[in-house]
C-alpha cells in the first residue's frame, strides 16, 4: 500500500523520542502539561505528533521562557517547550544527529555521544602539564544573536531531508512567549518575543555552532582545543527496541 504521508517518519522513532524526553524529565511548557498528564492518553498524543510531522502540518507551539540567575550576576533566559514539542524536536534530533556529529572537532566534549565533561577535564589536565597558558572565551548571547539564515544554510549543506529542514526552520523562526510577573489580578501576563528561541529546546541546543563545523569554545588549553559547548546531544541511534506495541 502506498503511503499517503508526505514524509516517511517512523512511529518507532517517535516512541523512542518520547522515552528519551521522559528520561530527561523537565518542566511543563506554556500549556502547563506535564509528562504525567501527557501519558494519560499516551498513544493518541504520540499518534498526533507522528501524524502531523509525517504530513508536514506540525507547527511548534510557543515556548515558555523563564529567567534563571547567573553566578556572574544577571539572568539567563531559559526556554521550556511543551512536552509534545520536545518529543517532536527529539524526533528530528534522532534523525539528524548521526549526520552532523562527525563534523565536530574531536576535542568537542559538550553533550556529544561518548563524550563527557570529565573527559574534557582529564584532557585539559594532561595538556596543561605541557603548556603554561590557557585561553578562555565565550560567545555572549549566542542564541539571541545567531543568524538564522546562515545557520539554515549550514544545516542544508549537511542534511538533505526536506522534513528535517522544514521543522528546524519552523523552530528557529517560531514566536516565544515569556511569562512575566506583571500582576493582572493574580495571573502573569504572557508577552510575545520576536527573537530566536532560547536555550531550553532540544533542536536549539543541538544546532548552535558556526557553520556546524566549529564549536563555540568555552575553554581552550594551549594549541589543542578542549571545549565545552552549548550544544546538547544524545546517543546516536542505531536501533530501536520497542517493548510495548507501537501506537
Amino acid at each position: 500500500m502506498t503511503s499517503t504521508k508526505s514524509f516517511g517518519i517512523s512511529k518507532q522513532v517517535v516512541l523512542e523520542a518520547y522515552r528519551r524526553v521522559k528520561a530527561n524529565r523537565g518542566a511543563a511548557g506554556i500549556d502547563n502539561e506535564s509528562i504525567e498528564m501527557f501519558e494519560v492518553d499516551l498513544k493518541a498524543n504520540l499518534y498526533r505528533i507522528w501524524n502531523r510531522m509525517s504530513s508536514g502540518s506540525y507547527f511548534p507551539p510557543a515556548v515558555k521562557q523563564v529567567e534563571i540567575s547567573k553566578k556572574s550576576g544577571g539572568t539567563r533566559i531559559l526556554g521550556v517547550p511543551t512536552v509534545s514539542d520536545r518529543i517532536a524536536q527529539m524526533v528530528v534530533k534522532l534523525y539528524v544527529e548521526p549526520q552532523l556529529d562527525g563534523l565536530f572537532h574531536p576535542d568537542s566534549y559538550g553533550y556529544r555521544p561518548g563524550k563527557s565533561a570529565k573527559q574534557a577535564i582529564a584532557t585539559a589536565q594532561q595538556r596543561c602539564w605541557r603548556y603554561d597558558w590557557v585561553v578562555e572565551f565565550d560567545v555572549k548571547g549566542a542564541f539571541d544573536t545567531l543568524d538564522r539564515d546562515l545557520l539554515m544554510k549550514a544545516v542544508r549543506t549537511h542534511s538533505k531531508d526536506r522534513w528535517v529542514l522544514l521543522y528546524i526552520e519552523r523552530w528557529l523562526t517560531g514566536v516565544s512567549r515569556q511569562r512575566t510577573r506583571v500582576l493582572v489580578g493574580e495571573s502573569p501576563t504572557e508577552v510575545k518575543r520576536l527573537r530566536p528561541r532560547s536555550v531550553g529546546g532540544v533542536v536549539a541546543r543541538n544546532q548552535n555552532g558556526e557553520a556546524l563545523r566549529h564549536d563555540a569554545l568555552k575553554g581552550v588549553c594551549a594549541k589543542h582545543q578542549v571545549a565545552t559547548t552549548s550544544e546538547r546531544r544524545c546517543s546516536l541511534v542505531t536501533r530501536f527496541s520497542v517493548a510495548e506495541p507501537v501506537f
